[in-house]
């Protein structure tokens, strides 16, 4: 059997196999409630075969969201509406579902991507005050965000907390906390953005203090079969940034307290990063973190290819990969995957008479 289509133990969860589908803003949501785009979109992608899925960064209070068009999971009327879309989901598909929680913290009150993804002016009314760890913008000529106090910290914490619980009520399987990309989470870990001189400043056991408290807090509120999880950015690829052996810190920290998985992605916190682009290029990140944890470790980043993901797995880089453009591109790469490693997939019903001639396993109910 194809490793990549072998079953993998994530928390209380046995997917089916190891590809997951990442986290992909939409920028489709109205005053935080998903909308019939997700609907579509969500839809489709739990027919993929892929083994868990994870749904796009959901803002835990409105000013975290990167957009004004951003998912939130803040009231109920945000829940009510993912919890229907969660039941009309798995009404024809038993795919895992996880939410990712996140805060935008400085990158948040921007304009869609096809918009320009810009930070909005002042004077839009869609836009707002920032937050972050210090009032440090991310690009030069932005609006300072405002240095969190010690209570916005706490109130951060209650927030994820009780976005949290929202999930688990309406009916996800677990939620990935976001601490990659440059937003609130990383803003705290990395040095260029954290220069607080206080308890969450500084040294890299301060600067680790709120993105812990939030796991710690997440994961004492929840029950033990729900999944928790994190993404980070390994690197922010920025000399004198955060760097894969504080990211290997942080994950053994995670891993010691009980996270079920770590997402490894990198980037995205400073715009004088220099990323070295290629063919899975944060798979050694990826195998870096996966040498010093006990907890399976998701590669993800220019993972195109059936051939390629397997390879990973096989020299133990990860455990499992993660596809988001690839998939937004190629809804059926997990069945296209299969077929290329000689597996099988599970497919609803509906779509088994459309087995290519030559292929007429692998699709099954």
């Amino acid at each position: 059997m194809a490793k990549l289509f072998s079953p993998l133990t994530v928390g209380s969860l046995t997917l089916k196999n190891r590809i997951i589908i990442a986290p992909m803003c939409m920028y489709s949501a109205d005053n935080g409630v998903v909308q019939p785009w997700h609907w579509q979109h969500y839809g489709n992608l739990a027919q993929s075969a892929a083994g868990m899925l994870i749904v796009e960064a959901s803002a835990v209070a409105p000013e975290g969201r990167i957009s004004y068009a951003d998912v939130g999971l803040w009231n109920d009327q945000c829940q009510y509406a993912l919890q229907q879309l969660v039941r009309d989901i798995r009404r024809d598909s038993d795919m895992p579902l996880l939410v990712q929680l996140g805060h935008a913290g400085r990158k948040a009150s921007c304009h869609k991507p096809w918009d320009g993804g810009q930070q909005l002016p002042e004077t839009d009314e869609r836009s707002w005050q920032t937050i972050a760890p210090s009032a440090v913008p991310f690009t030069e000529g932005q609006r300072l965000p405002l240095a969190m106090t010690d209570a916005q910290i706490d109130d951060c914490i209650n927030q994820f907390v009780a976005a949290a619980k929202r999930a688990h009520a309406a009916g996800m399987n677990g939620v990935e906390l976001h601490a990659a990309h440059g937003y609130l989470l990383h803003q705290f870990l990395s040095p260029l953005s954290n220069q607080r001189n206080d308890d969450f400043g500084g040294s890299l056991s301060n600067r680790m203090r709120l993105p812990l408290a939030v796991f710690d807090a997440v994961r004492a509120a929840l029950p033990r079969h729900f999944v928790v999880g994190v993404r980070i950015s390994a690197t922010d690829w920025v000399d004198g940034g955060w760097d894969l052996p504080q990211s290997i810190a942080f994950a053994r920290e995670l891993d010691h307290r009980g996270c079920d998985y770590i997402h490894v992605s990198s980037g995205g916190l400073s715009d004088q990063q220099q990323i070295a682009i290629g063919a899975g290029y944060q798979v050694p990140f990826a195998a870096a973190i996966t040498a010093q944890v006990k907890m399976p470790v998701i590669a993800v980043g220019l993972i195109t290819d059936a051939q390629q993901a397997e390879k990973i797995l096989l020299q133990d880089q990860a455990d499992a990969i993660a596809l988001a453009r690839g998939i937004l591109y190629d809804p059926r790469w997990p069945w296209h995957a299969a077929a290329a490693l000689g597996a099988e997939v599970q497919a609803a019903p509906q779509y088994l008479r459309c087995q290519p001639q030559g292929l007429r396993s692998l699709l099954h109910k």
